[in-house]
């Protein structure tokens, strides 16, 4: 009976012969990582900030110039108040030295007489 159990139990379960394979690790799917930004948008933001930067550039640029024609602008209107202040100054000499009575005494003092003449100051007229 034994032999019938040995017999039987082969027949149930038959003994197939295992071939050794070498295990190579399978490498585990990892999930695929989703990026912050497609490529489209890394392009666009790109763009921005480049146009950004030349944005700036371009306005830094401006206030620069526009500073320095400030400053030109005050130095020539301070050259301006310069000279008319040298303008009302020699007005006021002129007007001085064309006195009536200063020029008869001058006159006088280098041996001019004047005979029964009336001094008159010629103006100028436009």
């Amino acid at each position: 009976m034994a032999l019938e159990q040995v017999k039987t139990y082969q027949v149930q379960q038959p003994v197939q012969p295992q071939r050794r394979q070498d295990q190579q690790p399978q490498p585990q799917q990892q999930p695929v990582k989703k990026p912050w930004f497609t490529k489209g948008e890394k392009v666009l933001y790109t763009f921005g900030i480049v146009l950004v930067a030349v944005l700036a550039v371009i306005v830094v640029s401006f206030s620069s110039s526009v500073d320095t024609l400030n400053r030109d602008v005050q130095q020539l209107q301070t050259q301006v108040q310069d000279v008319q202040a040298q303008n009302n100054s020699l007005h006021a000499e002129v007007q001085e030295l064309s006195n009536p009575n200063r020029i008869l005494t001058i006159a006088e003092e280098n041996g001019l007489t004047i005979r029964n003449a009336e001094v008159r100051q010629a103006n100028n007229t436009p």
